[in-house]
């Protein structure tokens, strides 16, 4: 019996589109090669611009189809190394990302350096 196959599956249970906290946006988790993704799908306000961006060159672009999750590795429990970005703030966060309810709720953890002094932030599926 092979468990590689069934830690693949698990691994992608993950995917699909996501309501956030607080329920302003949805963000649709796609894999690329081995690592994890998001990207804004829906936006509750239409048009509205990254403008808490720190890089000043982005403040014009739209949050809608922005990549706020990146490089996400599934260690087995959890898609861990990966960083999100609140648009709300501006600021990039290091970030671990665990399914909970029988993969209906995600706890996204936003930290700095150490995941103990962080925020949890639960999304549940669109």
């Amino acid at each position: 019996i092979s468990f590689t196959g069934f830690t693949q599956v698990a691994s992608d249970h993950i995917l699909g589109e996501w309501l956030s906290e607080p329920k302003d946006g949805k963000i649709l988790i796609y894999k690329q090669g081995e690592h994890y993704f998001g990207k804004i799908s829906w936006a509750k306000t239409p048009g509205k611009k990254d403008v808490k961006n720190p890089d000043i060159s982005q403040r014009s672009k739209e949050l809608l189809g922005q990549v706020i999750l990146k490089n996400f590795k599934f260690t087995g429990e959890a898609w861990e190394k990966g960083t999100i970005y609140d648009p709300h703030s501006g600021k990039t966060y290091d970030c671990i990302l665990k399914l909970r309810d029988h993969n209906k709720t995600l706890d996204i953890r936003g930290f700095v350096g150490v995941s103990l002094f962080g925020r949890t932030s639960t999304w549940t599926r669109s």
